[in-house]
């Protein structure tokens, strides 16, 4: 008697959310676990070359954002769930080929080389995947239910975050990269397979699709984008948001497990984890943040606004990142207490998990209310470009500042660069309106 309200009530009982739900967190974890892995092994074998990975980081980086656009174009024009799969599919097989590769060419500089040219060919393939998928939900989840289902995509990152990046930490440290790799190869292969069995009422853009009209394409997005000062001005605050936030997550943090923590004479619960399981335990606390905030939006309707909440948000991350830098100088940089700061950094990321949640769900839900669907594929990764343009710049010169002037300093820069684009964020007019 009870079953039929509850079917019309929870997202999950849409077949095509379901299947979107488990392939999408399949090949998570497969792109976590080659973050977590990648980024330590080019450490590894580059004896702690900050710099190289800040590189490696900035070419994937601009690689990603020159076919962000691509991508955008073609959700817009094809069946969404198509791209999905066969980015998927490519993905896989890259990796598991690069993988060959790399046990033929054991040597450190081959290895790198080959990194590299796996880096860039996965973002070219992200590059088309991400705009595509980003904006799959409003085909198939009515308008009602976008919260709960963004809400549920939010728990389903922040338990890869719990569990994913555990595993990560787990299998880095117990299986050869090699064999690391070829799990992560198969994820994004089974994940392709999930994807084929997606369906939705399609209908194919009108004329083929050349040059021409995939520019025509991408101006006609900029210019609906125009219109809405409110995304606008979000974007403008995006973009100087991840240039700052950015640097913390992808430099800083393999650099202190690498550095502090695995040259401290010991460390906190040092008989059980190793370096690289701190990574873990640091990315697990914003995972459970992260799981607790987009638990409580699932139950909440959507408000009719977000900007003054998302800039509230903001600044309360702000105000996190000031102290973690002051607490690292003191206990860290300029003292003998890295039990201290890992107990207040993973404290601090806790609190950043649920505000992440608070910022990205509201943001996701608004932004699939508020822009034409035959125009939200382009948006998006318009809105994809222009939040990440800076973070291949900020990669490049956090691992330049790590390598020639310290932890300390990076973190200052960032802490008080976020913070004043929050603080302008919370004064902006355009943002309450979003």
């Amino acid at each position: 008697m009870n079953s039929n309200p509850a079917k019309k009530d929870n997202v999950f009982f849409n077949r095509n959310f379901r299947l979107v739900f488990f392939g999408a967190l399949v090949s998570e974890i497969g792109a976590l676990l080659y973050s977590f892995a990648v980024g330590f092994y080019i450490l590894q074998i580059s004896n702690n070359n900050a710099f190289l990975q800040g590189l490696y980081l900035a070419l994937n980086g601009v690689t990603l954002l020159l076919f962000t656009p691509v991508g955008g174009v073609l959700g817009d024009r094809f069946n969404i769930a198509k791209i999905m799969y066969i980015c998927d599919f490519l993905k896989g097989t890259i990796i598991i080929l690069a993988t060959a590769l790399m046990l033929l060419f054991p040597e450190a500089n081959t290895q790198i080389v080959i990194l590299f040219v796996l880096g860039i060919l996965g973002s070219i393939i992200s590059g088309v995947f991400n705009p595509a998928a980003g904006v799959l939900l409003p085909h198939i989840v009515e308008e009602q239910k976008l919260q709960q289902a963004n809400s549920y995509f939010s728990i389903k990152h922040s338990l890869n975050g719990i569990v994913g990046v555990m595993l990560a930490g787990i299998l880095y440290a117990a299986l050869p990269i090699h064999t690391l790799f070829f799990i992560i190869g198969a994820c994004f292969i089974a994940s392709g397979i999930s994807e084929t069995q997606i369906r939705y009422e399609h209908t194919p853009s009108k004329g083929q699709l050349t040059l021409r009209v995939a520019l025509n394409d991408m101006r006609d997005g900029l210019n609906y984008l125009k219109t809405k000062k409110s995304v606008l001005a979000l974007l403008g605050s995006l973009l100087f948001i991840n240039f700052f936030f950015s640097p913390l997550g992808s430099n800083f943090i393999p650099y202190f497990v690498r550095t502090d923590i695995a040259g401290a004479g010991s460390y906190l619960l040092d008989k059980i984890l190793t370096p690289e399981l701190w990574s873990s335990v640091i990315n697990v606390c914003i995972g459970i943040g992260s799981l607790a905030g987009a638990a409580i939006l699932s139950t909440r309707k959507p408000t009719e606004k977000c900007g003054h909440t998302v800039a509230v948000c903001l600044c309360v991350i702000a105000a996190l990142m000031l102290s973690s830098a002051l607490i690292y100088w003191l206990t860290v940089d300029r003292g003998n207490a890295i039990n201290v700061f890992l107990i207040a950094f993973s404290a601090g990321c806790l609190v950043l998990g649920v505000m992440i949640a608070w910022i990205n769900v509201p943001i996701s839900t608004t932004m699939m209310r508020i822009v034409d669907r035959d125009k939200l594929s382009k948006v998006n990764s318009i809105m994809s470009m222009g939040s990440q343009g800076m973070t291949p710049l900020a990669s490049v010169l956090a691992g330049a500042v790590l390598q020639g002037l310290g932890s300390s300093v990076l973190l200052f820069i960032c802490s008080l660069g976020f913070t004043v684009t929050a603080l302008l964020a919370l004064k902006s007019k355009s943002m309450k309106e979003l």
